[in-house]
């Protein structure tokens, strides 16, 4: 059927616009269903398993945060004290307590002959913690030579000599003084008193002692 030539007339004309406006909406609301459609059916699951993801990934970065600064915290701690302690105040040095000191006493050599005069040294030590001065002069000091058993004085030191020269000694902590007593080898009491007289050959041992602190025994042989 041949389509007329020539103006339409406006029925016709109307008719075919509204059924063209009505093709295109149809077409347009197609498009839109098509693109809603695809928009839920492929982009949820991959969107649900990146979040599934990221949480966790985001609980382990929250969780390692306190790890790392218990950490820090622990070197802090530690650090602090040895910073503190490379500083020490300086400690006064007062006077040595007997309790602070240690006496020792030695023999030059384990065996003497009758005549000959027997040489004891003698070592004090600050055992204390911080330094401290002491009076040890020779007067102070008392070396004395017993018999092995304990059971008798045969000489001592302060018992012709009591008086010596002052020796005050500063003694850090751990240090020593050392000092050397030579014996005559005869026999003495308190004040002198009495006939000094040539110890006989045995076994003996010294003694040493500052104040109230007392060496160890040291035991030694006289020989004819």
């Amino acid at each position: 059927m041949l389509e007329p030539t020539g103006p339409l007339p406006p029925e016709i004309y109307w008719r075919r616009r509204a059924f063209a406006i009505g093709a295109l909406v149809v077409a347009l609301a197609v498009v839109i269903w098509l693109a809603v459609t695809v928009t839920r059916g492929g982009g949820s699951p991959e969107a649900t398993g990146v979040a599934a993801s990221s949480t966790p990934s985001s609980e382990a970065a929250k969780s390692s945060a306190p790890s790392a600064t218990t950490t820090t915290t622990a070197k802090s701690s530690a650090t602090t004290p040895a910073a503190e302690s490379s500083q020490p105040a300086p400690a006064a040095s007062g006077e040595c307590a007997d309790q602070s000191l240690a006496i020792k006493v030695s023999v030059a050599q384990p065996t003497y002959r009758v005549g000959e005069e027997p040489v004891f040294g003698i070592v004090i030590t600050n055992i204390s913690g911080e330094p401290c001065s002491r009076d040890m002069g020779s007067g102070l000091q008392r070396v004395s030579v017993q018999t092995l058993d304990g059971g008798r004085q045969l000489w001592a030191s302060t018992d012709c000599y009591p008086d010596g020269e002052p020796d005050l000694r500063t003694l850090d902590r751990g240090e020593q003084a050392a000092f050397t007593v030579t014996w005559t080898g005869t026999t003495s009491q308190p004040e002198c008193a009495g006939e000094r007289v040539q110890v006989p050959s045995g076994a003996y041992h010294v003694v040493a002692q500052l104040g109230a602190v007392r060496s160890a025994p040291e035991p030694f042989n006289i020989a004819e």
